[in-house]
């Protein structure tokens, strides 16, 4: 069992939550319990979800929790791209976002490698 606040994933992922929030306080109020709520549940899942993975008894269990965390990533991926692609969301701000997101997909992977490297 380790603290997640050891885990430089997750202040990633944190950051990018943080972002994220920032990022859809713009968009339109129609799109509040729409695609605005859809990006912060995807994004403030992947630092909940390693949160989560470190209590649990085995690297295997930690695992599974970090692949749902890569799943949140990808969706909040798809979501920015939809934003950008209805206009709400200028292409430098989705750059920037979608850069950090691949960065935090590539650290939960590597991650779990070294996890089942340990196993």
């Amino acid at each position: 069992m380790q603290n997640f606040l050891d885990l430089k994933v997750w202040h990633k992922a944190h950051a990018v939550t943080l972002a994220t929030y920032q990022i859809t306080e713009s968009f339109p109020a129609t799109e509040r319990y729409g695609l605005t709520s859809q990006m912060r549940r995807a994004a403030a899942s992947v630092p909940s979800n390693i949160a989560e993975g470190c209590v649990r008894s085995s690297d295997a269990d930690f695992a599974r929790f970090l692949y749902m965390a890569l799943g949140s990533a990808n969706e909040l991926d798809y979501f920015a791209l939809l934003a950008r692609d209805l206009k709400m969301l200028p292409a430098p701000r989705y750059e920037q976002l979608v850069a950090d997101v691949q960065e935090v997909k590539r650290m939960l992977s590597a991650l779990v490698t070294r996890l089942k490297a340990e196993s």
